[in-house]
């Protein structure tokens, strides 16, 4: 069977999703409005905050939602689902609300990246595929933008698809991996399916095909003269890779008046060899010959070899980018934060543990992250119950809810709310941006934030503030259940 052929996404989901559906079926909770919310606890490799990606696809995941007849007697034959409830089913489609943070946006941990309102089961058989999707890409998005943040301005290119998790890891790592700053990829069909410019060369196996390297070399410059990228170190870079390039580019694309060409390097040491190389080719006056490398390569390679002063114009990251290898889980997680009576009062929810920080926040929320208007800069983002307002034309104090004494004064800012509609009555508002768009947007906005925040190591803690009333429903809800 090939499974690509059979899948429907609706079945994508854990099976108490439907277990539980059925419950709430049969208790008459089929109607019940719910109120979801998913976040992340923890930044990934101890950063300062995580990139939000793979909106688009879960707004083309809800859109597609049914559930087919072969679903439905897969169900029928698990003999745990009565046929009121299979009926159901059949007629399945969403018809709620979802509010998100737009992708590309810098988020921080317990902040609602997406809300869900919606009748509980529509709510509860979404859950798995809105958590891969944002936990794959989120993570994603994240590792990529450390990398390219170490490249300082250089071009980094994602080459990652033959270690990927799988074909959808690879294609939409692609794309993540693009939002997060990456320039492209070595992926050809998220090229063709989103426009990550897809690019590349040669592998060893091309020099080691012809009789010799310098055939290998000449033969590719001939027919790639416009874009001649040679792969220096199959057999040994400084004696023989490094000289056959030049002898090439100087028989090859001098003729041809061009001045646009490259060197890559897959092994050895990046620092020295790129040195040595670029030395090299100044000298033989291929001042704008580019050096690109890959192999193994991660936010704390490229950020150690530049300090040791590599001349690289170009990274390719594979790997450890597409799996995200130092910290390859987002840990987002889907809970459920607030039910709603008939009358249209919004009853606040609570998950307790003796784990604190699994304490979630409650109530339907709004989120706003204030700018200083002299900086342009993100000073902290503000939680408050979803009936309150941000009135920025007035100083306030905000705490970290983790630590109620560490207090600031807010002064001169300006409040945006960062939730946007997605859905409504399951009807989709929201316009998509291109994957350009994304991108420029992202950088834009981790640009707005503080370096200190930006470090890799030890960041500054962002704060991410409780209004006083959201504050108050919390700790009230807390003291009910004798927690202190």
């Amino acid at each position: 069977m090939k499974v690509y052929d059979k899948i429907n996404l609706t079945m994508l989901c854990d099976f108490y999703e439907l277990t539980m559906a059925h419950g709430y079926f049969k208790e008459g909770y089929k109607d019940r409005i719910t109120y979801f919310d998913v976040f992340y606890r923890r930044c990934p490799d101890e950063g300062g905050f995580a990139i939000a990606a793979g909106l688009e696809q879960i707004i083309d995941y809800i859109q597609e939602l049914r559930f087919e007849p072969e679903d439905i007697e897969y169900l029928r034959a698990r003999n745990l689902f009565c046929e009121e409830f299979l009926e159901y089913l059949a007629n399945f489609k969403f018809t709620g609300d979802i509010w998100a943070i737009p992708e590309g946006t810098p988020v921080f941990p317990k902040e609602p990246i997406l809300t869900v309102r919606a009748p509980a089961i529509e709510a509860q058989l979404i859950e798995t595929f809105l958590l891969l999707s944002i936990n794959h890409q989120s993570l994603i998005a994240t590792k990529a933008n450390r990398v390219v943040r170490a490249a300082e301005g250089r071009t980094v290119l994602e080459f990652g698809s033959r270690r990927a998790q799988g074909a959808d890891a690879a294609i939409l790592g692609a794309r993540a991996a693009y939002i997060g700053g990456c320039n492209g990829t070595a992926c050809t069909i998220s090229d063709q399916l989103f426009g990550v410019k897809a690019g590349g060369t040669m592998a060893h196996a091309w020099v080691q095909m012809h009789d010799t390297e310098y055939e290998a070399f000449k033969t590719y410059a001939e027919m790639y003269p416009e874009n001649c990228t040679l792969l220096v170190d199959t057999y040994n870079t400084l004696k023989s890779g490094v000289p056959n390039a030049i002898r090439v580019f100087n028989e090859v694309l001098k003729p041809k008046g061009i001045t646009k060409c490259g060197i890559r390097l897959d092994s050895g040491d990046m620092t020295y060899l790129s040195r040595k190389a670029r030395q090299m080719l100044d000298e033989a006056g291929w001042t704008e010959c580019q050096i690109s490398v890959s192999n193994s390569l991660d936010e704390y390679i490229i950020q150690d070899i530049l300090r040791q002063g590599a001349k690289i114009d170009m990274f390719g990251v594979g790997e450890r980018l597409i799996t995200a290898k130092s910290e390859p889980v987002f840990g987002g997680v889907y809970k459920l934060v607030a039910v709603e009576k008939e009358d249209g009062t919004v009853l606040p929810k609570i998950k307790i543990s003796e784990n604190v920080g699994k304490i979630t926040t409650p109530h339907y929320k709004k989120l706003y992250r204030f700018f200083g208007r002299d900086t342009g800069k993100a000073i902290a983002d503000y939680l408050c119950v979803y009936d309150e307002t941000v009135d920025d034309s007035q100083n306030m104090e905000i705490f970290d809810p983790d630590a109620t004494w560490k207090r600031k004064n807010v002064y001169n800012f300006e409040a945006k709310e960062l939730h946007v509609p997605i859905f409504q009555n399951g009807k989709l508002v929201y316009q998509c941006p291109t994957l350009d768009e994304i991108r420029t947007y992202c950088l834009e906005q981790v640009d707005k934030l503080w370096d200190e925040v930006k470090r890799f190591d030890n960041p500054h803690t962002y704060y991410v503030d409780l209004s006083q009333k959201l504050w108050d429903v919390k700790y009230g809800l807390l003291k009910d259940n004798n927690i202190k």
